[in-house]
């Protein structure tokens, strides 16, 4: 009943519209990590790159492995995990009834691995999720081990639960790690139906302890400083965008956008949908400093012209209009509050925009050319504007609930980010997520197997120690598999050396114990060797109370330690491969299928006969199964050692991107092909063709495989020509006309993005 500490550690388009790339290309230098760059930084950073001795895979392998990452070491979520554990316990001997009060201390550190800074709402349901479940795994284990056959049939099963987890992202996917681990260990104490009610309910109280010193303690912020960041960032350019004479002399400032990059790298692995935003809110800012840089270069061009201040002025009207969006952008992030927006300001921005497009003229000279590239610099930036503006408004707590509310208005197959629906668009061999659960699954049947027909005293630690190392990705298994062992050496000859050498009694180890789960959640998620260390320390000292001396612990556990860790290296040693090397071809296989699905929604609109229900179905169920392998792909790429941050950076910016993109694809779907179907107007015909070709081509520079030169569609001059042409009063329209906006934001980021992403991969 006490292993629960065994269970967890947890762009607008680049060519300008005069052809000339120099006078609309250039940025600003000190461009964060992750953040687009002028031509002449590319080259130096590539000639640097290229330059610099690499340290070969093996040492970046250790490199990875020792390393402590600071970022994930949270001192107060510890303080009051460990008080969670050591309260119980000492209440428990107070009273007389050690062992109750160690069934209480293991339900609150199965559950302090649900612990979290995500909103109060969001941490208490999964935490209290997390309670119950493991409580349920108590009770059936118990119940089953009184028979072999049940207890590994049982174990399988819940193992491939386990595994398919992972498709929900990582908390899920640590929940079905404690639960099975849970499992596992009281399945080998044969209970009676008495004894396992008692201790599932015991485990329960101990958890919703756990959750009422989360939410009760230390309250902190979600996100507050990456909204702040953000916030400052916003203001910076607003500030920037309101001085052309400054903006004229040097770029908008890059501390703000460096700030920004740094405040959400930490939050790498979190695929929320309110960190989405926010990463998708820091693509748009730094998209936007180019532009204003780039309009800041052509302004000075323009006032040297001899007829270039009445040009000039129009872009100083449409900057000031524009820096009115992003101070008040600014604020909504800073305070939390709905975005405060003017309509006039986005009314002056159209018409300087407007006035500016009149004033081009077919001559070729080099006013012109400056005046066009400005005028393209400005359609893009208002078409970034918008896009931030919906982000902004969406990551405020009233946007958050509208947009559940739309969602939840839905079909369920509709529901992108549903639970259910992302489970069952996993259920295939072609999944990543299925194939590790079906892996996970053998792995824990044979384990479950060896350790009953061994009868070794405590063979459970075979298979428990299976279910933590054996993970999706081969470079995370073999690391802990390695510092598992290491570490539970290394951690039971701790543990015996305290039972000799420090004071004796239950208070001191009640002490101990505390301290021990304080590391292990503090030190513990910043390294496995660490958590590997403290926990096999920590498991010895819970044993104690049991009656059980730690000499009689330290030999059976190291022996089945070491043969779980080599059993899950085994059931990875087949393929063992560096995601980094796949990770580009999911993504390509990620925007196949958002073409694909993106092409059966224009044919249902543009078809007479429409299109079967079903090919819909189908074609979202793709897109959903690619996104959910392109995040998991990601998500392993960021443990492997010898990842570049800004790769990272870039890669995560990517998927944010073309989530904005297949949510304004399924917008139009559940917008306006259930209703009546508009006529489809020839506009959107060759938008549409343009956004596959778009998606194509992305797809194609993923693989390397896209000719070297080749223009891309030129997508914002066509969302242009489809707003403005005549149309009859439908609102479907107006829908059409936004989504369509969307998707072109969301694919030319995206597409700067991946090229830059390219170039980084390239120069390996």
């Amino acid at each position: 009943m006490l292993h629960a500490a065994e269970s967890r550690e947890q762009g607008d388009s680049g060519t300008t519209a005069s052809g000339h790339r120099g006078n609309a290309q250039h940025a600003a230098g000190g461009a964060a990590p992750g953040a687009l760059v002028p031509q002449d930084a590319v080259h130096s950073r590539e000639t640097k790159v290229t330059t610099t001795p690499r340290p070969n895979k093996w040492q970046s392998f250790w490199r990875g492995a020792l390393r402590v990452d600071t970022a994930k070491m949270e001192p107060w979520i510890a303080l009051r995990n460990a008080v969670g554990v050591s309260l119980p316990l000492a209440a428990g001997i107070a009273m007389g009834m050690p062992l109750g009060g160690l069934a209480v201390a293991s339900g609150a550190l199965n559950v302090s691995y649900s612990d979290g800074h995500d909103p109060y709402g969001q941490r208490a349901k999964r935490m209290l999720a997390s309670s119950a479940l493991c409580a349920i795994a108590v009770m059936a284990g118990g119940l089953a081990g009184h028979h072999n056959a049940a207890a590994v049939a049982l174990a399988t099963i819940w193992a491939f639960g386990s595994g398919m987890a992972v498709a929900l992202g990582l908390n899920a996917e640590g929940l079905g790690v404690i639960s099975l681990v849970v499992l596992i260990v009281y399945s080998a104490q044969s209970l009676t139906p008495e004894r396992a009610l008692q201790a599932g309910g015991l485990a329960f109280v101990g958890g919703v302890i756990q959750t009422l010193l989360s939410l009760a303690l230390w309250p902190v912020r979600i996100y507050e400083p990456e909204r702040r960041a953000l916030a400052n960032l916003y203001v910076a350019l607003g500030r920037a965008a309101s001085s052309p004479a400054e903006l004229m002399k040097a770029p908008p400032p890059a501390e703000a956008s460096t700030r920004a990059q740094e405040a959400l790298a930490a939050r790498a692995s979190d695929h929320s949908i309110e960190n989405e935003r926010f990463r998708a809110l820091l693509g748009q800012a730094e998209r936007i400093r180019l532009r204003l840089f780039t309009l800041g270069r052509l302004l000075r061009r323009m006032r040297r012209e001899k007829f270039g201040f009445a040009p000039a002025e129009m872009v100083e009207s449409f900057l000031e209009s524009a820096a009115h969006i992003m101070t008040a952008i600014g604020e909504s992030l800073e305070r939390n509050t709905a975005l405060a927006t003017s309509e006039s300001w986005r009314s002056e921005m159209r018409a300087a925009i407007d006035s500016l497009r009149a004033s081009e003229t077919p001559q070729r000279s080099f006013l012109a050319a400056v005046v066009r590239d400005a005028r393209y610099q400005m359609d893009a930036l208002a078409g970034q504007l918008r896009a931030a503006m919906q982000l902004a408004g969406e990551a405020t707590p009233a946007g958050l609930a509208a947009m559940e509310d739309r969602e939840r208005a839905w079909p369920w197959r509709m529901r992108f980010a549903g639970s259910l629906a992302r489970i069952t668009a996993n259920l295939s061999l072609q999944s990543t997520v299925f194939r590790h659960a079906i892996r996970l699954a053998c792995a824990v049947a044979i384990a479950e197997t060896l350790s009953r027909s061994l009868e070794a005293p405590r063979a459970y630690w075979l298979p428990m120690t299976t279910v933590l190392v054996l993970k999706p990705e081969f470079t995370v298994t073999f690391t802990r598999g390695l510092l598992r062992i290491a570490g539970t050496i290394a951690g039971l000859l701790l543990a015996t050396a305290m039972f000799h050498f420090s004071p004796t009694g239950t208070g001191w180890e009640v002490v101990l114990i505390g301290a021990f789960v304080f590391l292990l959640r503090w030190v513990g998620p910043a390294n496995y060797g660490i958590f590997g260390t403290a926990v096999s320390a920590l498991v010895v000292l819970m044993i104690s109370f049991t009656g059980v001396a730690p000499k009689d612990v330290i030999l059976p556990r190291g022996i089945n330690t070491v043969a779980g860790g080599a059993l899950a290296l085994a059931a990875y040693a087949v393929w063992p491969t560096w995601e980094r090397t796949q990770v580009g071809e999911m993504m390509a296989r990620l925007l196949d299928a958002y073409r694909e699905y993106f092409s059966t929604v224009v044919d249902a609109l543009t078809r007479e006969e429409g299109v079967d229900p079903a090919e819909l179905d189908q074609a979202r169920l793709a897109a959903r199964r690619a996104r959910t392998n392109a995040v998991a792909s990601a998500d392993r790429m960021q443990t492997e050692p010898g990842t570049r941050a800004e790769e990272i950076e870039l890669l995560l910016g990517a998927l944010a991107s073309s989530h904005r993109f297949v949510h304004a694809v399924m917008s139009v779907e559940a917008g306006i092909l259930p209703g009546e179907r508009p006529p489809v107007r020839p506009e959107f015909r060759t938008f549409a063709a343009d956004v596959v070709r778009t998606l194509e081509g992305l797809a194609a520079e993923l693989r390397k495989t896209r000719p070297g030169g080749e223009k891309w569609p030129d997508l914002r001059e066509e969302h242009r020509r489809l707003t403005e042409s005549p149309v009859a009063a439908r609102e479907q329209y107006g829908l059409m006309n936004v989504e369509a906006d969307r998707m072109v934001n969301s694919l030319n980021t995206l597409r700067e993005q991946i090229v830059e992403w390219r170039r980084l991969t390239v120069s390996r």
